[in-house]
């Protein structure tokens, strides 16, 4: 009898153990199959972006008041061949304008990542909190002295006076943002800010000279357009070196994501990377405005639509897709603002408003509804 008992436990346990071990392999499974569909998922959004990326150069570099068929593009790009003046067209004035794009568009993206990233609030962006016209409005000042004084500004000095008035616009908000603990007022002051900055650069604008109104007024609305190799070569140094540092923060933002407690029981230096974020943000946000005048919505729109399409908000993963999605973004919405009422081309800002501002609204709402 005594052995029969043991004989029954031994059975008993040994199908608990069974039972467990098949409960795991089935929980391990699932996980593992879990984690394939997220890599899946994670490759498909970056093949898509990089596959509309690819799409949307072939078409901007083709379309314009000169059509170019394909094979004579990639003969022009590629092999340096073809006629001087298509030549001249895709090398000198698309080429330039298209990659300045690109490294804009970019930029302004990840710098509305970092800045969500900073104040815990998705629809913080450079424009939305008035950085992008404090930019402005520095810049108009320092190019009306350099223009009354028959000087024309550099790419440095430009990227510098549209970095103070990033700092000055990110110094206000920062003081509203210490005395308002509501994210929403922390945003209607942000934009009550840019309003500000922007109703000056307007008066700057009136009372220039009417040989710098044109340009003014061209550059206050935003364009891509008039961009060289040289534009191109600095924005890509100031723009590639500000996106390596922001690369390897990729960690801490990941941990400061969770809260700063949990951060800085990783070791995390909060004030260090609060200054970090402030630095990277408005000197992305301010080389865009420098070279391109304010765009609006795109540092808010496109970080909501890479996180929707990747279905995760981990930095390592979010910063390059942000930087290829608003490319994307940037090159769509310049390719509409060139073509649609060609030859008259619209402001970058107008298109981007009318795509990026639909997204932003759904984002308040589901944000009240939730």
């Amino acid at each position: 009898m005594h052995s029969l008992k043991i004989s029954s436990c031994r059975s008993k346990s040994n199908l608990i153990m069974s039972i467990m071990t098949s409960f795991r392999e089935k929980n391990g499974s699932a996980k593992m199959t879990e984690k394939q569909l997220t890599r899946r998922r994670v490759l498909f959004s970056f093949l898509i972006l990089l596959g509309l990326a690819v799409l949307l150069f072939i078409w901007n570099v083709n379309s314009g008041s000169v059509n170019l068929s394909v094979p004579e593009i990639c003969r022009i790009i590629f092999l340096r061949q073809g006629d001087t003046t298509a030549y001249n067209i895709i090398w000198q004035i698309r080429l330039p304008r298209i990659l300045s794009v690109i490294i804009l568009g970019g930029a302004l993206s990840v710098s509305g990542f970092l800045l969500q990233t900073f104040f815990g609030n998705p629809i913080a962006g450079p424009f939305v909190l008035g950085i992008s016209s404090g930019s402005k409005l520095v810049v108009a000042l320092v190019m009306v002295g350099f223009l009354s004084s028959s000087r024309t500004m550099s790419s440095g000095e430009m990227i510098i006076a549209a970095f103070a008035g990033a700092m000055i616009s990110m110094g206000f908000v920062l003081l509203v943002s210490n005395k308002v603990k509501n994210m929403s007022m922390l945003v209607i002051c942000g934009v009550m800010i840019g309003y500000i900055c922007s109703s000056i650069t307007d008066f700057v604008v009136t009372f220039a000279d009417d040989s710098n109104i044109v340009n003014l007024h061209n550059w206050s609305l935003g364009s891509f357009s008039g961009m060289t190799w040289s534009n191109v070569a600095v924005m890509a140094v100031v723009v590639g070196v500000a996106m390596v540092i922001t690369f390897f923060l990729s960690k801490p933002i990941s941990a400061y994501q969770l809260g700063e407690v949990y951060a800085q029981n990783l070791g995390v230096n909060i004030r260090a990377f609060r200054v970090a974020l402030i630095l990277l943000s408005s000197i992305l946000s301010a080389c865009v405005t420098a070279f391109a005048g304010p765009i609006s919505f795109v540092g808010v729109a496109v970080p909501h639509l890479v996180k929707s399409l990747l279905h995760t908000a981990r930095p390592l993963l979010v910063i390059p897709a942000c930087f290829l999605g608003g490319a994307v973004f940037c090159m769509f919405c310049d390719l509409i603002a060139r073509t649609v009422f060609s030859p008259t081309e619209l402001s970058i800002s107008s298109v981007t408003a009318l795509f990026g501002a639909p997204v932003v609204i759904y984002i308040m709402v589901k944000r009240k509804a939730g």
